[in-house]
């Protein structure tokens, strides 16, 4: 069974009032009316010029990646689970 299959089962056996406290629930998680999303959202563009030492550490990680020395979130998951 999906996920979709598995939440449109669970949605099936709510009662309407737990079905109208899960709309609410699910309202207050809407990102466009999450309060860190909006403020994330209008925060102003940070323009200002990049250090060199910021641009040396750029271009390293950039080499680090070129050369496959990346740790996918799959083993980060593992590492901390």
């Amino acid at each position: 069974m999906t996920a979709k299959e598995k939440l449109r089962a669970a949605v099936d056996e709510l009662s309407e009032d737990d079905a109208a406290d899960m709309l609410e629930y699910l309202s207050r998680r809407d990102p466009r009316s999450d309060r860190l999303s909006r403020l994330l959202r209008n925060a102003p563009v940070d323009n200002e010029p990049a250090t060199p030492e910021e641009q040396e550490g750029v271009a390293e990680a950039r080499a680090e990646i070129a050369r496959g020395e990346v740790i996918t979130s799959e083993e980060i998951r593992r590492e901390f689970v």
